[in-house]
């Protein structure tokens, strides 16, 4: 049987008739009982989760919609088995954001024969995918209306839905706890030695705002607090006029047992950002202040932690430490190991979260919790206290010090648990960045419960200069060259190829023919391949004021790419831009360099697949990273001078583009990642692997060279925490 290119009725619908990413179809010929194969390729970015449902002559039927599933590459299917004739399918790409415009579905009809290959291929796929079982596929049944039933068998990607990685975090986690984790029994004795040691004991203030909270959850709440290591605190509970009568009980019972529990009775419900002012500007005298959620604990030496910080830290404006989730039985998941201070990273999620305290002066300096935010209402204090402070008073203590409770209504449970949360934070950050004159845009990022903030493009576009070594190699180059012409939708950029060495004629016919385009040139490299030399001598002949560095086997999958990169270089305080790649397979390629991975540096969430969100949405937001590949790597020219390019005497191929980043950072610019500007990656396909003699002692030279020079900052990545694995690229617990 033939596949058939479907033709939509209507590519772009008229409003009111059908929702963005929806169309519908029309089947040359009606598709008989039986079995039909349904693919569809998406040529544009996001990952998609589509479906189609059948027409059987009288409009799209609900009761028939099968899922498509991924097959790699942008591709996606479906194989199904009809009882009765449909005419035609509408197709829902499962986002209302999806243009149809770079999607294409096919249809071919499937005898016996056929159906037989099709299953052999999903589970040779499965068999022999990498890890074991990443790709499966599933038979379903669904009962029709009518009596008659659809069969459909669909792939699916088991590592992207996440199957059996639960368990493998909760066990992952358990033995952290057992091997790295505070033990009361073990260990407070030496922190009380740590904490006789301090010459200044802050006195802390714990604010609690309390409304209507299960009597067990508070009482736990308030026990957490008396359990603590250290001493000198108050807990500031401020009851936001509860209508539940065992509110008062509890609390007046607790505060006659210790007089460091100060309470407030509000005569009117005010909701958290007032009852949180009450707490604060009405019992609290400590020159510390911290939140502690009214259903939430604190780790036992929390507040010992914060007071040892707060002596070696003297000038710290804000402090924040790890967290994790907690359940109604004490079991414990999901840590959020976080990275030292990172702006744009605060700038998509309140990744702050708890435990944070901030120093009391500086919360009554920028106004205390903003009423109109609740929900939000730290993220919007942590954003004005950020304005007013440095990053180096901006501590982070890498230790977990707080249970965020999880059960039905928290937020621990993902923001639709409270759907004013996410408005809250936009309109938060919008202020935020209108107060500090940043020219941002930012809006609710697709697909995640995280925001997208990107610097505005400057008018008129400044030229790119992208540069693309190459030797030979044409499958690729080609399919590269003609993605950024044909795909990439910013307009003002030059392409330099750099010609090193080509031999087939093929080749050299190709650069006569493509330099004739007026913004592509080809120079001639005649040295023996060093890719920082490459890059440095293209540079020379570049007209760009911003350069990218590109590898001769990337294609682009986004058409916004360089406008996204471009968008981040172009700031002042930025230096290096890196992009999200994959590999051919849908699997991540690139995500951000990690250092100490392998000794050196390695590549966080390699091989994760195209769909998944990563540590704590890590995978889906902007985020600032020590280094980033020059697979595909956007700079300003400034920049790249001022950091004397890329040292080709003694990294000619491996690791230069993590020494450049990290001479970028120290010269005091913000390396970023951005999920936004997504590529097709074919590593390393012209210069092959480490495989021979001469190669491998090479790159030993290079490593040897990176760990010489940089010492220990290869083992403390401020973007990556300690508590997190150096032998592995899955951001698993050390």
């Amino acid at each position: 049987m033939s596949t058939v290119d479907l033709s939509p009725y209507v590519v772009s619908p008229p409003a009111g008739e059908l929702e963005a990413g929806i169309c519908d179809y029309r089947l040359p010929d009606p598709a008989k009982a039986g079995w039909h194969l349904f693919s569809l390729k998406d040529a544009s970015t996001s990952t998609l989760k589509p479906k189609i449902q059948f027409d059987w002559g009288e409009g799209a039927a609900d009761a028939s919609t099968c899922p498509l599933g991924p097959s790699g590459s942008g591709t996606y299917n479906v194989l199904v088995r009809i009882a009765r004739t449909a005419v035609g399918v509408r197709l829902n790409a499962g986002t209302s954001e999806q243009s149809l415009e770079f999607v294409r579905l096919s249809h071919t009809p499937l005898g016996k024969i056929g159906v037989a290959r099709h299953i052999l291929s999903l589970a040779v796929r499965s068999v022999t995918s990498w890890p074991p079982g990443r790709w499966l596929f599933t038979v379903k049944s669904r009962q029709q209306p009518d009596g008659t039933a659809l069969r459909l068998i669909h792939p699916f990607n088991a590592t992207a839905l996440g199957l059996g990685a639960t368990k493998r975090r909760k066990e992952d986690y358990a033995r952290w706890i057992s091997a790295h984790d505070y033990d009361h029994t073990r260990h407070a004795d030496a922190l009380r030695t740590e904490l006789g040691k301090l010459e200044n004991k802050p006195l802390l203030s714990v604010l609690m705002p309390v409304y209507n909270t299960p009597p067990d959850l508070l009482e736990q709440a308030i026990q957490s607090v008396l359990a603590q290591v250290y001493e000198n605190w108050e807990l500031c509970i401020a009851d936001d006029c509860s209508n539940a009568t065992h509110i008062r009980q509890i609390l007046e019972k607790w505060s006659a047992k210790d007089r460091r529990i100060k309470l407030n009775f509000r005569e009117k419900n005010g909701h958290i950002s007032a009852a949180t002012n009450t707490a604060f500007e009405v019992l609290a005298t400590g020159t510390w202040v911290t939140m502690l959620d009214h259903d939430d604990e604190l780790r036992p030496n929390a507040l010992a932690e914060l007071a040892l910080t707060i002596g070696r830290a003297p000038n710290a404006q804000l402090i924040y430490s790890d967290e994790d989730k907690i359940d109604l039985n004490g079991n414990r998941s999901e840590p959020y190991f976080k990275p030292q201070f990172s702006i744009e990273l605060l700038r998509c999620q309140n990744y702050l979260s708890h435990l944070t305290a901030v120093r009391a002066s500086m919360v009554r300096q920028v106004g205390g919790w903003r009423e109109g935010f609740e929900g939000s209402q730290d993220y919007d204090l942590y954003l004005r206290v950020v304005e007013q402070t440095r990053p180096a008073n901006i501590v982070h203590i890498p230790k977990i010090l707080y249970h965020w409770r999880s059960v039905e209504g928290s937020a621990a449970l993902g923001d639709t648990q409270k759907e004013y949360t996410a408005p809250a934070a936009l309109r938060a950050l919008n202020e935020h960045v209108a107060r500090c004159d940043l020219p941002y845009e930012v809006s609710s990022s697709a697909g995640s419960i995280f925001y997208h903030t990107r610097p505005a493009l400057a008018e008129p576009q400044p030229l790119v200069s992208i540069l693309i070594p190459t030797r030979d190699g044409l499958d690729v180059l080609r399919p590269c060259i003609e993605s950024l012409l044909h795909k990439t939708t910013y307009a003002n950029f030059e392409i330099v190829i750099i010609d090193n060495n080509s031999t087939d004629p093929k080749s050299h016919a190709y650069f006569s023919e493509i330099s004739e385009r007026q913004n592509v040139s080809v120079l001639g490299y005649r040295e023996p391949f060093n890719f920082s030399a490459l890059n440095n001598f293209a540079l020379r002949s570049a007209r760009g004021s911003l350069v990218a560095l590109l590898n001769n086997d990337l294609e682009v999958i986004s058409p916004d790419w360089l406008t996204q990169m471009v968008s981040w270089a172009t700031q002042p305080e930025i230096g290096c831009v890196g992009a999200k790649l994959y590999y051919p397979d849908d699997t991540i390629q690139h995500a951000g360099v990690v250092l100490g991975i392998g000794g050196v540096a390695g590549h966080g969430f390699k091989r994760s697949s195209r769909a998944a969100s990563g540590y704590f949405g890590h995978l889906q937001v902007v985020r600032n990273v020590s280094a980033v590949t020059a697979a595909c790597l956007v700079v300003r020219r400034s920049v790249y001078e001022e950091a004397g390019g890329f040292d080709e005497e003694n990294l000619g191929v491996a690791f230069n583009d993590v020494d450049f980043c990290l001479t970028v950072g120290k010269l005091g610019y913000r390396n970023v990642w951005t999920p936004y500007a997504e590529l097709y990656h074919k590593e390393s396909h012209s210069r092959g692997l480490e495989d021979t003699p001469e190669k491998q002692d090479r790159y030993r030279k290079e490593r040897a060279h990176m760990k010489a020079k940089w010492g220990e900052k290869l083992l403390s990545d401020p973007y990556y925490s300690p508590n997190l694995t150096l032998q592995k690229e899955d951001y698993s617990c050390r």
